[in-house]
């Protein structure tokens, strides 16, 4: 079964993309490619049992294992050791992907205690949108008493698009709350 936001995007968005921006045909448009969630452990990254607990909220908040990533180099000032675990990571592709997006931005955003809304410059050069997540309990899919300390995450949306403005037009057609762009 296709995703609902999948299928808006096909019907609604992108057709309103093309006339807006003049696109020859609606694979000109921007588009979402993937998703990477990244939660950084620091010092925790030595204990199994945390890095055992994190990984099971960030699959259940993804529906996907994520994948345990390592220091590349020690550097004593930060205290790291070169192959020890410095946090963990998921990519979402394709399904999973548009059912995450729909996820955040109808139910997860809204819960956060005095959110104002996302910061419009998050965007690199080429268009991708990265966002940071301060406490990863906002996501419905994790259980509340079994956290043992609040940990943040951060989000990162692939975007193939020609540049900033593209890829803002069609975060914004998706419904992500975006603050408001002050000219003082």
């Amino acid at each position: 079964m296709e995703p609902r936001l999948k299928e808006i995007i096909l019907k609604e968005i992108n057709p309103g993309l093309k006339e807006k921006f003049g696109y020859k045909n609606l694979y000109m448009g921007p588009k979402i490619e993937k998703i990477v969630l990244n939660m950084g452990l620091g010092l925790d990254g030595n204990d199994s049992k945390i890095v055992a607990s994190c990984q099971e909220d960030l699959a259940n908040i993804t529906g996907q294992k994520p994948v345990i990533t390592k220091f590349k180099k020690s550097i004593a000032n930060f205290k790291t050791r070169k192959n020890t675990n410095a946090g963990l990571k998921v990519t979402l592709r394709k399904n999973k992907m548009y059912e995450f997006i729909d996820r955040l931005v109808n139910i997860a955003l809204p819960r956060i205690k005095d959110f104002r809304g996302l910061s419009p410059y998050g965007f690199d050069k080429y268009g991708n949108y990265t966002f940071g997540i301060k406490e990863q309990i906002i996501f419905p899919e994790v259980n509340f008493d079994k956290v043992d300390k609040i940990r943040g995450l951060d989000i990162t949306i692939t975007i193939k698009s020609k540049d900033k403005k593209h890829s803002f037009e069609l975060l914004r057609k998706l419904n992500f709350p975006f603050k408001e762009e002050r000219n003082n």
